[in-house]
């Protein structure tokens, strides 16, 4: 059963943390209106060809993917995130800069259970899986929410990568659902890593930045987020581990191997799984 205590602590981080990340982003119905784009190739390539069909984008942020889908892969958008300062944003950011897409604040779980239009294509991506409280709940929620024929597409970090401390300790559990509680909450990864997909104008913004309210992550393995989805009738037709993350780097030792993205510190191995992506159809 989803924890929706853990959810409310989770929204009220997200809330001052996406304040923080987009202060150094800049202009960004500028960037957008001179086509900007926030998509890595991974995400284009998986997603492939979707003009003109409908996509849910679960966990959307404030966003920024859910425009550069709808304006440079042609579907239509619908985005849902917890977050309100992160749907304020994504609203805002829709009108100034032109592009087309309809934004939900709204837990995904309270979304599963009260929206019933369906969808020829389900995304989420980059940071997502960790906040989820019930993971068998999530993949019932998914195969609902598509068409006879639809996908899920998810690419996220990998699992194994958040084992570890800044110092390439394991330190957490894998798998299980096991929840962590962090008093520092919702950090701003935005400033640690020093880019943002696409968005060349970074600028100072918050500093210093200390969330006053903590967050809740989850411990999931990758069979069990494989398992969530093939057991609610969903069929996987990819999967993928990359050796590289793309935007993230957690640790300050990891190697930057350019085009944003970031590799294992050179003194360990560099065939550690840092990031995974899959696809899932429900099959007509």
């Amino acid at each position: 059963m989803p924890n929706k205590a853990h959810h409310e602590l989770n929204r009220r981080s997200w809330n001052e943390g996406t304040k923080a990340h987009n202060s150094h982003k800049g202009d960004q119905a500028a960037f957008f209106r001179a086509g900007g784009s926030t998509l890595f190739p991974e995400e284009r390539c998986l997603l492939g060809d979707i003009a003109g069909k409908t996509l849910i984008h679960l966990q959307c942020n404030s966003g920024q993917d859910s425009l550069s889908i709808a304006r440079h892969l042609g579907a239509l958008v619908t985005g849902v995130d917890i977050s309100d300062e992160a749907i304020r944003f994504a609203r805002r950011l829709s009108r100034e800069s032109g592009i087309d897409a309809s934004f939900i604040r709204a837990d995904i779980y309270d979304f599963f259970d009260q929206h019933d239009q369906l969808f020829d294509a389900a995304f989420s991506s980059y940071g997502a899986i960790c906040w989820l409280s019930d993971i068998q709940t999530w993949g019932r929620g998914i195969a609902g929410c598509l068409k006879p024929g639809g996908r899920f597409v998810l690419l996220d970090f990998h699992p194994a990568l958040m084992m570890f401390d800044e110092a390439w300790r394991l330190s957490d559990d894998y798998m299980g659902g096991v929840a962590y509680e962090y008093d520092s909450g919702v950090g701003d990864y935005v400033a640690m890593t020093g880019a943002a997909a696409g968005i060349d104008s970074l600028e100072p913004g918050i500093t210093d930045f200390h969330n006053p309210f903590p967050g809740v992550e989850y411990k999931w393995g990758v069979a069990e987020i494989v398992t969530a989805l093939i057991d609610v009738g969903l069929t996987l037709t990819h999967f993928q581990e990359y050796a590289y993350s793309n935007l993230f780097k957690p640790f300050p030792d990891m190697r930057d191997i350019g085009g944003l993205r970031f590799a294992a510190a050179a003194h360990l191995p560099q065939n550690i799984p840092l990031m995974f992506s899959l696809v899932a159809e429900l099959k007509p």
